[in-house]
């Protein structure tokens, strides 16, 4: 079954709120800023929207779904909906991509594997939900810091303010980003690695969907956990210069 929201398909209904969230960052909150960071800006905003918004959703879900829930289990219409609120979000900034920046392919290519794992799920596999938003939570609970840190990297240059916010956020941002993509995340994906491996999920979830979804995913963390270290090994260094100075 459909779900709705006041009569309107969910799916819709939340890419047509993101759309006016995106619209309203690009021509109100960021009209004044550069043509290279007032995109960008607005691409934040969304995912500000999104982020810990979608947490949130997907950590209630979590703890108010079946009795003793298995990462195979049937998708109840509350999870559908979460996904459906991902799904729209990230089709919207991968249109915002291909729109602005066609040459960043890391970024397409992440969006495209997260919307296979979420359409899958959603509309053609049917279960799963839950273990797919644990993941999700383990994502987006650091999405709300990551959006504001990267706000203040874009006008540090030009803000006091904004290079302070940034240098003082910068180290909490990346041990709390360490936490949940270095390592719980590693940690739960080794879990439900067993758990699929094991033929728990058949004939339920098909093995073609989550070996995809498994292999989607891992990439998915292995360059969280390079990107992370490279924003360690780089405030490292500038720590190191200014102390030298």
């Amino acid at each position: 079954m459909e779900n709705s929201i006041i009569g309107i398909p969910t799916l819709p209904a939340f890419f047509s709120i993101f759309l006016l969230v995106y619209l309203f960052a690009y021509f109100v909150v960021f009209r004044n800023w550069g043509p290279k960071h007032r995109p960008e800006a607005s691409s934040c905003l969304i995912s500000l929207a999104h982020g810990p918004t979608a947490a949130i959703m997907s950590i209630y879900s979590i703890l108010h779904s079946h009795k003793a829930p298995t990462f195979a289990s049937p998708n109840d219409t509350f999870q559908n909906t979460v996904l459906e609120f991902s799904i729209a979000y990230f089709f919207l900034d991968l249109l915002h991509y291909l729109l602005f920046f066609p040459s960043d392919v890391l970024f397409i290519l992440h969006h495209l594997a997260t919307l296979y794992v979420f359409t899958t799920c959603r509309f053609v596999v049917h279960h799963g939900a839950y273990a797919i938003l644990v993941l999700l939570f383990l994502a987006e609970i650091t999405s709300g810091c990551q959006n504001v840190w990267t706000l203040a990297s874009y006008r540090r240059v030009d803000s006091p303010a904004a290079a302070k916010l940034y240098d003082f956020l910068s180290p909490r941002f990346y041990a709390f980003y360490s936490v949940f993509r270095g390592f719980l995340g590693p940690l739960f994906m080794f879990k439900l690695g067993l758990f699929y491996a094991s033929g728990a999920a058949d004939p339920k979830i098909p093995r073609w969907a989550w070996v995809s979804w498994m292999v989607v995913i891992l990439i998915a963390i292995g360059l969280s956990i390079l990107w992370v270290l490279n924003l360690w090994i780089h405030w490292y260094r500038n720590k190191v210069q200014k102390k030298e100075r």
